[in-house]
């Protein structure tokens, strides 16, 4: 595994979407926040309010409860992006049908200002600025980022609809 080195590098701001509908959702997003948290060479910045919205695949699934962190990091994206799926195995991540219901999913939605098109890993995450349950959250967390090759978060938001998305009360 490779890491920053602190003498040479800075850490990144790197932004994660977080997703559940089984299992308690919300008590997933609350451990998978503790187990980023956890990671060496990870540092939690804050996390958006949660929110509920209906799924973007199979209708025939629980609604989702949403929710994005901010966390700096010296790890490498594809390190980082690792240590997250281990997160979601830990958590009975079980990949099966596309956009199917989860109990964990973790995304790197940005990581600096980096683009990063790999067969494992694309940010800005492919869709961000058409969804709802992402762009809400990280508005709130991040609201004069400017996503490269997208736009301000602002902006996005502006011409991108609820579509049944819903702030959760804390």
């Amino acid at each position: 595994m490779q890491y920053r080195d602190d003498s040479i590098t800075p850490k990144i701001t790197a932004y994660i979407g977080m997703g559940s509908n089984l299992a308690d959702p919300l008590e997933q997003l609350y451990r998978a926040r503790e187990a980023i948290a956890a990671i060496d060479d990870v540092t939690d910045l804050g996390i958006s309010s949660f929110y509920q919205s209906p799924p973007m695949g199979p209708q025939d699934q629980p609604d989702y409860v949403n929710a994005v962190m901010k966390v700096a990091t010296q790890l490498l994206p594809l390190d980082l992006l690792h240590k997250l799926q281990s997160i979601e195995n830990e958590q009975g991540r079980v990949r099966g049908e596309r956009w199917g219901a989860r109990t964990l999913d973790l995304d790197i939605l940005l990581y600096g200002d980096q683009s990063i098109n790999l067969a494992e890993l694309t940010v800005p995450h492919v869709g961000l600025a058409q969804r709802a349950f992402v762009l809400y959250p990280l508005s709130e967390i991040a609201p004069e980022l400017n996503i490269a090759g997208k736009g301000d978060v602002k902006d996005l938001l502006k011409r991108c609809p609820l579509a049944g998305l819903k702030r959760l009360d804390s």
